[in-house]
């Protein structure tokens, strides 16, 4: 009688793609599959049928060194504790069978090889059939990723893109940002990435053990994401110099970098700040099954010292100075991940705080986290990871200093600076979401920071005041300022006694990068104002855009007034720091109401020169599953005032909801950025 033999197998890769929520990985030749969810398997033997009574199969799944082998029993019993495979006893074909594999919910996240055995009576026989990639699970209860709502699953995994927020807590600017975890060899860069980390050069088979835990693989992917101890992705650059690379603000996705980075053979992309450090980690957690979102602390103090305290330094004319290791960045940008905490005790679970930058070293590695975002707001300093670097970040005390010939001339000190706006993308829709609250213990509704949870109206905001004994200081912007309009603002001076006062008033504009000190003054003027007993007094001043053009940029502006008492000396401070809004591209979509997949449509981009020079540059437009990589076209200059359109034809080939973004880079170092979300429908 012939005997029992494998002719076949098929890994039902559209099913198990589908039942796993993997479809986006389809252009992946392994099978994609998510732990603690059966996926199924089917042979097609020869020689006679499978005989249950005579027969028998075992699996052997293989991570590395590491290996299981399970006998196939026919059950429909499964369990998320251990692997297990099994035929089910009611649809029991014996000629093609199909095997169910089910990992546990804690099963090592990397790519696996199976073998077959068959055991007859008179053989047995080995067969290699296939490889899958195992990821983690927020679909399933028993994964310490698990999420239980379907809408953050769909935003903080499946999602491919995204808005990243900077500037000011006032002045939101909204970068798009594609995540790209479905471009082709993506999902094998991030694989590989693990084992190009130190920890698994080091001891392969330790670090396909601890691959379990979410919590070791995001700390191996936060050290991993720079290239400061390791052969990481990124190399940071804040110099101001991006002749060897390219300028951070250039990237427009995680695609390029992470692809750039695997053809050169794991040597650092050139450049990255925080932003881009944060979203290529997003891209990574989310590929890897970690639910992930890219958070901005505004505000975000760097406290060198550890005594929650940054010192700002300031001349008699409000010009600001370099003169502490302490800084406070306008925005600093990290992301957070979903996942329980076993480790650190009750209570810490949720969403935990992992900064991918490098800032200070935790274990004797540039890496930050996970720190529980619940052990923020409680203070727990005592828990792991990193949780004092993160407490400052978001609570410093900022001192404020005038300073003249190495002597104090006055002193003010502000607790609701630091931190004042924390948020990340809400859940479905194009807009930021307030999160300060889970960070920080607001007492009152009515704070600063619920009334900084929104971009600034155009009604006059207060800002900053400084006060002394004798005189009170109101510094207010009037509107948002946006690029091509003054910079129009007030300074309200107050005088709290029943005497007349002389006051020399100082006023003083510094371009600065968003982490760093400001460089030379750029707007100054000054004045003497009589104030009589009691009487308030409102000056209005402006910058046109002649005199902030050429050093904005994507720079900011610190904007300083300095109020001298001209007998007594006395001075007040009130100072803050203002991004200039820059023009957007507008982009439309002729029916964007029938857009289905492999149906070409057309979009229109439209930008309006706001500047007062004519300007120039490329037009680059992208969206994954709406265009093939990337198109590009050439802007002839442009007037000012003048108005261009630019006509792209699409073809989306895949349903769901999808990023069309656009970013023109002008000749005078201007990014300029547009987006549309489409959604994709069923034919």
């Amino acid at each position: 009688m012939e005997d029992l033999s494998l002719q076949n197998v098929n890994l039902e890769k559209s099913e198990n793609l589908e039942r796993h929520r993997t479809k986006g990985f389809s252009s992946s030749k392994a099978l994609v599959v998510r732990r603690g969810t059966p996926f199924k398997v089917s042979l097609q033997l020869e020689g006679r049928p499978f005989n249950p009574k005579t027969d028998s199969l075992s699996i052997k799944v293989m991570l590395g060194p590491l290996y299981v082998i399970m006998p196939v029993t026919v059950s429909k019993k499964v369990s998320s504790s251990h692997w297990q495979a099994y035929i089910d006893p009611e649809n029991l074909n014996l000629q093609s069978p199909s095997i169910f594999i089910s990992s546990p919910a804690s099963a090592s996240v990397g790519c696996y090889r199976l073998q077959l055995c068959v055991f007859t009576q008179n053989s047995q026989k080995t067969f290699a059939f296939g490889k899958f990639i195992l990821l983690c699970n927020p679909w399933c209860r028993e994964d310490a990723v698990y999420i239980p709502f379907e809408d953050q699953r769909e935003e903080y995994v499946q999602n491919d893109s995204g808005l990243l927020f900077m500037g000011t807590a006032m002045n939101l600017v909204s970068s798009p940002w594609s995540f790209d975890q479905y471009e082709p060899g993506v999902l094998e860069t991030c694989l590989n990435l693990l084992q190009v980390s130190p920890q698994h050069q080091k001891n392969g088979r330790m670090d396909y053990l601890n691959r379990n835990n979410p919590v070791y693989i995001s700390r191996v992917v936060s050290a991993m994401i720079n290239s400061e101890d390791d052969r990481g992705v990124l190399k940071g650059n804040w110099s101001g110099d991006f002749k060897q690379g390219v300028h951070p603000s250039m990237w427009t996705g995680s695609g390029d970098i992470l692809t750039q980075w695997a053809q050169s053979g794991y040597s650092p992309v050139k450049y990255g700040q925080c932003w881009v450090f944060a979203a290529v980690m997003c891209t990574v957690m989310r590929v890897l099954g970690i639910p992930c979102r890219v958070v901005t602390n505004f505000n975000s103090a760097h406290d060198t010292n550890g005594n929650l305290v940054i010192e700002e330094y300031y001349t008699e004319t409000g010009q600001k100075l370099n003169h502490c290791k302490d800084s406070i960045w306008n925005f600093h940008v990290w992301v957070e991940c979903n996942m329980t905490r076993p480790d650190v005790g009750p209570g810490m679970d949720g969403w935990q705080v992992l900064d991918p930058t490098p800032q200070e070293r935790s274990e004797g590695v540039f890496c930050c986290g996970p720190a529980p975002v619940k052990a923020i707001k409680d203070r727990r300093i005592d828990l792991l990871f990193d949780i004092p670097f993160v407490y400052a970040a978001v609570n410093a005390d900022v001192h404020s200093i005038i300073v003249s010939k190495g002597r104090v001339l006055s002193y003010n000190k502000d607790t609701k600076k630091v931190g004042s706006l924390i948020c990340t993308k809400a859940v479905g829709f194009p807009r930021h979401q307030n999160i300060t609250r889970e960070y920080k213990d607001i007492k009152s509704p009515t704070s600063s920071l619920n009334s900084r949870s929104s971009t600034m109206s155009g009604n006059s905001t207060l800002r900053r005041a400084g006060s002394s004994k004798g005189v009170s200081v109101f510094l207010t912007l009037d509107k948002a300022p946006v690029a091509g309009e003054p910079v129009c603002f007030t300074v309200k001076v107050i005088n709290k006694q029943s005497i007349a006062k002389m006051m020399k008033v100082h006023l003083n504009a510094q371009a600065k990068e968003y982490n760093n000190s400001p460089s030379d003054t750029f707007w100054e003027t000054q004045g003497v104002i009589k104030m009589a007993p009691m009487e308030a007094k409102v000056i209005h001043q402006q910058i046109l855009p002649a005199q902030y053009e050429d050093v904005v940029g994507d720079n900011l502006i610190n904007l300083a007034v300095v109020l001298e008492n001209m007998s007594s000396q006395e001075r007040v401070l009130a100072s803050d720091e203002f991004n200039i809004a820059s023009p957007q591209l507008t982009v439309q979509i002729a029916d964007g109401d029938s857009i289905v997949p492999n149906k070409e449509q057309t979009a229109t981009v439209t930008f309006t020169n706001p500047f007062s020079l004519p300007v120039s540059g490329v037009l680059t437009v992208s969206g994954p599953g709406l265009i093939q990589g990337k198109v590009q076209f050439r802007m002839l200059p442009l007037r000012p005032g003048g108005r261009v359109e630019q006509h792209i034809a699409f073809t989306p080939n895949i349903v769901g909801t999808k990023m069309l973004q656009a970013s023109l880079s002008l000749t005078n170092n201007s990014i300029i950025r547009g987006f549309k979300m489409v959604s994709v429908r069923s034919a």
